[in-house]
């Protein structure tokens, strides 16, 4: 059968471009076939229009941030790791940096730079690119790839990559084609989540503390089993009208989304004074009246936090935040110790995918080479990037996996089966 390609990669977002570029500065023949108008939508939004890239954890901490499934990006950051991405980008005309010693951009700080340069290498390697194509299947012969139809058209070759992404932000292109033209070739899909989002929350008294950032606090589930106890995450928390935000719960929300889908709600214990224990918490307040005994109780709590959370954990703690701490009984001061070492809340829901980054699940890893990223199904069948069941938390890890995916998919090694 003719083929009019080497490959085909369907899906243009870090991905996509990434596995195109490679199979083309090694010598093939390579279309880029985008449903939308663009290439490049979602990476355009990546970071709030910033483009935080990767980072500078090295390898082994990299893949211990991603959980269980971790491991299996060993052999693509081998090929392709931070470094070898910041080379590729000075290469074609992108300089980076780290400002905070861990978060790599362009100098620019605008994913247009990044989106810019991608493009204009891809079409210096000639590779072509077609937007408005919607892939509606995977073609195959004898269990083997042979290219892909659209809605218009036929497309040739004997090895496609699907880099179609997940289910985040679906005004960007998100629909899950992907998944579901894997599992029509017999392909495992993990159950989807979405993930890296604000939560709802059961409890509205936050939403007096929307001007204040707290940072360094950390969250972890209160649910009884075990496992559900090891879940926890740190960084900023921001209060909203109707629950939380920041960089913490965008984090922990790829934990809290698949256990709302199994429970109506999720309790949640948040630590906002910097990790400091009840005891100790105990005997700062007890040190600030010795050295100010006049003052109020507010007074003394703005040394830990924000004024507007300290009135509001008073107020659940049965306190006057103008009363002096002497005036306060004792099981009152108690309590509200504990609430500041630990506060309480209840998630509740989330805006489901419309609002999420990332997708927690995707296609099964049981099912790919991670030396080659080919599919141990179907040969000629390639994934990378967020279509398979792989997602990290804020910093860059999810984009420097996409393009060390799309980087060992676009080499081609041919996967073997083993023999028994």
């Amino acid at each position: 059968m003719r083929s009019d390609y080497d490959l085909i990669v369907v899906g243009s977002g870090a991905a996509g471009m990434m596995a195109a570029i490679t199979a083309a500065r090694e010598g093939r023949r390579v279309l880029l076939l985008e449903k939308l108008s663009r290439p490049g939508a979602k990476l355009k939004a990546t970071g709030g229009g910033r483009c935080n890239l990767t980072n500078t954890l090295p390898n082994e901490t990299f893949m211990a941030r991603f959980g269980k499934n971790g491991r299996f990006m060993a052999p693509a950051l081998e090929a392709f790791d931070h470094r070898a991405l910041t080379a590729f980008f000075e290469e074609i005309g992108v300089p980076t940096h780290a400002p905070d010693g861990f978060r790599i951009f362009p100098l620019t700080h605008n994913a247009q730079t990044i989106l810019s340069a991608l493009e204009k290498e891809l079409q210096r390697l000639g590779v072509s690119i077609l937007c408005s194509q919607k892939v509606e299947r995977i073609m195959t012969e004898e269990m083997h790839v042979t290219g892909v139809q659209t809605a218009s058209h036929y497309f040739m070759a004997p090895h496609v990559i699907l880099a179609t992404g997940g289910l985040g932000y679906p005004v960007l292109g998100a629909e899950g084609d992907g998944h579901a033209m894997a599992q029509h070739l017999g392909h495992k899909v993990t159950d989807l989540h979405p993930a890296m989002m604000p939560l709802f929350t059961k409890e509205r008294w936050g939403a007096n503390c929307r001007a204040d950032t707290i940072a360094k606090a950390t969250i972890k589930v209160d649910l009884p089993k075990p496992r559900y106890k090891k879940l926890t995450a740190t960084g900023d928390l921001i209060f909203t009208k109707n629950g939380i935000r920041g960089p913490v719960v965008l984090d922990f929300s790829r934990e809290i989304t698949p256990l709302l889908a199994k429970y109506s709600e999720v309790p949640i214990l948040v630590n906002m004074t910097k990790g400091m224990h009840a005891d100790q918490i105990h005997r700062h307040l007890k040190a600030r009246h010795t050295a100010d005994p006049d003052a109020s109780m507010l007074t003394h709590l703005t040394t830990l936090l924000p004024a507007s959370v300290a009135t509001e954990l008073c107020r659940l703690a049965g306190i006057d935040p103008d009363s002096t701490f002497s005036k306060v009984p004792g099981a009152a001061r108690e309590h509200l110790v504990q609430l500041l070492a630990w506060t309480p809340l209840t998630v509740t829901g989330h805006e489901g995918f419309k609002m999420a980054m990332i997708t927690r699940g995707g296609i099964s890893l049981r099912e790919i080479d991670p030396d080659t990223m080919q599919s141990k199904k179907i040969p000629g069948l390639w994934f990378c990037g967020e279509i398979v069941d792989l997602d990290g938390p804020c910093g860059g890890y999810n984009l420097q996996w996409s393009f060390a995916s799309g980087h060992l998919a676009g080499r081609l090694k041919k996967y073997e089966k083993k023999r028994n």
